[in-house]
């Protein structure tokens, strides 16, 4: 069977480039060797943003009265919780099935193997293929910790599924993933610990500023923060033993999760027997179309080892299948939103103030309360934000950064001002509807 593009991994990138080739016309076979969506959907931003929700909703009933409602009991259901969780993947999932089935994409349940650019195997059938596009995502990485192979630990994939609540929880990682679930289980009230080896959370892109009020917000509600903090061993029992700059130390607690990071799926599927280009650290490289160094074949997604975000893999692949088709078109990196859906929100596109002093371009920045924003006020009582903007010589927009609801809803509108490179005059010609807190743009320029 002969096909003009096979992709293995049927995640964000791999289901958007398949849908935009089968709408394209172009003949296309899908392999997931588990379910459509990828980590994503079925175990990662999907899930945990429905089980976030719930924990706002029941946040919200709790300190209703700031609002002048009165909510005479309150309590929740975990079980049901988690049901509802597993619900809605259903459903999305489902849906995406949908939509490639209406592109005409033939979808393969299976473990796919390369055995070289042109043929993929899987089963006992060979495909081949013109093109092959690599989307095979990422996985937990799991440091070599003593004593952790003892330790009935749990990876994001656990929490999401647990119907008990435990009385205490460490959380090794104090990165996106780690403070979502910190977020979620607090609001439960879990007693929650978190770990964290470098100096502040949520390191490797979001703003200094911004991660510190989040910690300090959630210090405030009972979370306890270890800094700069390295896991040097684990017990069973779970005692967690620790050194930091005052010496040795250690922690205990009922439930352990770990959460230290991702890394791209590299093998498993064959990917030895192409001969391509890797870069100093081992990754795949490519171009701005998403090509590799061997004619016909494309990575994206979380194989890439770039940007291991959803949204990023989507657009890496619609260039790729662009390119396929012969449409001019290249990945642009400048204007990547990140979200930490906590509550309250952190979001942040562009350069930080640490990449810019790193870089050494000159910028100025323009901080303002989110209260400068009507609707703010009007819906987050008692609740202060920050709206940070970084200015370049010549007026563009070099980076946002927002501390509030709903952060992770407006900061496209930042996206967009620094993908088109408008200058402030240009962005502030732009008419946002009065009222929403997408104001606080125009407020801050």
């Amino acid at each position: 069977m002969k096909y003009q593009l096979a992709i293995i991994g049927g995640g964000p990138a791999g289901y958007t480039a398949a849908e935009t080739a089968g709408k394209a016309g172009l003949k296309v076979v899908l392999f997931e060797k588990r379910s459509l969506g990828g980590v994503c959907l079925n175990e990662g931003c999907i899930p945990t943003k429905t089980l976030l929700y719930s924990a706002k909703t029941y946040d919200g009933a709790r300190h209703a009265q700031k609002y002048a409602v009165t909510v005479p009991e309150v309590s929740f259901d975990l079980p049901k919780i988690i049901a509802r969780k597993q619900k809605v993947v259903r459903k999305l999932v489902l849906g995406i099935k949908g939509k490639l089935t209406q592109a005409g994409v033939e979808l393969v349940q299976g473990e796919a193997q390369l055995l070289d650019a042109h043929h993929v195997q899987c089963g006992e059938t060979v495909y081949e293929c013109d093109n092959l596009l690599l989307c095979t995502g990422s996985e937990t990485f799991i440091p070599p910790i003593p004593g952790l192979e003892s330790v009935p630990y749990w990876t994001h994939r656990d929490a999401l599924d647990s119907k008990v609540l435990p009385k205490s929880l460490v959380i090794v990682g104090g990165g996106v993933i780690g403070m979502e679930f910190a977020s979620f289980f607090n609001s439960l009230g879990v007693a929650v610990t978190v770990i964290e080896m470098l100096p502040e959370i949520l390191g490797g892109g979001m703003d200094v500023e911004m991660a510190g009020l989040l910690r300090a917000e959630y210090a405030k509600r009972g979370i306890r923060f270890m800094l700069s903090t390295k896991v040097t061993a684990v017990e069973a029992g779970i005692k967690v033993h620790y050194e930091d700059a005052n010496g040795a130390g250690s922690v205990e607690a009922e439930k352990l999760l770990m959460s230290v990071g991702r890394r791209p799926v590299m093998k498993g599927f064959g990917l030895e027997n192409l001969p391509l280009e890797r870069n100093a650290r081992g990754g795949i490289v490519v171009d701005e179309q998403m090509r590799t160094s061997l004619p016909g074949v494309y990575v994206c997604g979380d194989l890439t080892g770039f940007s291991l975000l959803a949204h990023t893999a989507v657009r890496e692949g619609e260039v790729a299948v662009h390119t396929i088709l012969g449409k001019e078109d290249a990945m642009s990196y400048r204007a990547i939103p990140g979200v930490v859906y906590t509550n309250p929100e952190i979001a942040g596109v562009g350069e930080t103030e640490e990449s810019l002093r790193k870089k050494e371009i000159a910028h100025r920045v323009v901080k303002l309360p989110m209260a400068y924003s009507g609707r703010f006020v009007a819906e987050n009582e008692g609740v202060n934000g920050v709206c940070k903007l970084l200015i370049a010589e010549d007026d563009t927009l070099l980076g946002a950064h927002l501390f509030g609801n709903p952060a992770s809803e407006i900061i496209a509108l930042a996206g967009m001002a620094i993908e088109l490179k408008l200058t402030t005059e240009q962005w502030k010609r732009m008419v946002i509807p009065h009222p929403t807190v997408g104001e606080i743009f125009r407020e801050a320029l």
